[in-house]
């Protein structure tokens, strides 16, 4: 049986928390967040999930500036970007570039070590509007950190999507596979990241492995967990380890970010843009950036 597949059988994931954002804040001059993971109290219960910043929804004037985070390194996971309004372009020293708008997904492999900028995008700055996004920190198992860094652009319309039973809503599948169908993205240990949307009224049922680590992060709308417990916006919902069937019932029109993956039992160690796994590698990638081994932008 397809492990995404509907079971009967299926024992219920347990919901153990629900959580609001753990601080609020600016990064950068362009991109105003809520940080979930790990300011909102869950940390290593999502490896291998490392931040979970969410972006906006706020609206930008006009303006002849790109605002946005200038140059700055990172080293030892991935960066995931999830645009749903607005327009950020990227750039790094690997000579990559590209800029994401509406339903596109900008995933980012550090690894070894690169230097990059996130600015609004140039027109998108001149002409203002809203911006609404999602950033992830993907941690790397210790076998991959120093591997090449790599960048994945996945444009909208190259991201499947499948529509749920009854008319409930429609699923896009970033990474991993839901019911057969298997998402674009490209990933160093087994994840699932789902972009969901429900309609009022509706429910649908969702079977993800046993073991790993589950949230739901609800951007808008209202939604009923397992028939009991509510879930707001801008709140993260944390799964147990046991179990694989979870029922989402979707109160108001509903927009979710589902994250399961295989935890990465391994030590952390991070330092502001870097995520290795001892002190000494900590210091050993501020060092190699400082160097210019990790490159800078033209």
């Amino acid at each position: 049986m397809n492990q995404h597949a509907t079971s009967a059988v299926a024992a219920t994931k347990e919901l153990v928390g629900v959580y609001q954002a753990g601080s609020q804040h600016m990064v950068g001059d362009g991109f105003p967040v809520r940080n979930m993971i790990p300011g909102a109290g869950v940390d290593e219960q999502l490896s291998p999930f490392l931040l979970l910043d969410y972006m906006g929804p706020e609206h930008f004037p006009p303006t002849d500036r790109q605002l946005g985070v200038g140059e700055h390194p990172h080293r030892g996971f991935e960066t995931v970007t999830i645009m749903y309004q607005g327009m950020v372009a990227h750039r790094d020293s690997t000579g990559t570039g590209g800029v994401i708008g509406p339903g596109d997904v900008q995933w980012m492999t550090a690894a070894s070590g690169i230097v990059h900028e996130e600015l609004h995008e140039k027109e998108f700055a001149a002409c203002g509007g809203m911006l609404e996004g999602v950033q992830l920190w993907v941690n790397l198992p210790r076998a991959f950190k120093m591997s090449k860094p790599r960048y994945q652009t996945l444009v909208n319309n190259e991201i499947p999507t499948v529509d749920l039973a009854g008319g409930a809503g429609q699923l896009r599948i970033i990474a991993g596979e839901f019911r057969g169908v298997s998402g674009p993205a490209k990933t160093f240990s087994p994840v699932h990241l789902y972009d969901l949307r429900l309609k009022a009224g509706h429910q649908t049922e969702l079977t993800l492995p046993e073991g790993f680590n589950t949230s739901v992060f609800m951007l808008r709308g209202q939604v009923v967990i397992n028939g009991s417990q509510t879930v707001k916006e801008a709140e993260l919902a944390l799964f147990g380890h046991t179990g694989e069937r979870m029922v989402l019932e979707a109160k108001e029109n509903a927009t979710l970010l589902v994250l399961s993956g295989e935890p990465i039992e391994e030590p952390i160690a991070r330092y502001g843009p870097f995520v290795m796994n001892t002190r000494e590698e900590l210091v050993q990638a501020a060092q190699d950036y400082q160097a210019g081994k990790m490159g800078h932008l033209s």
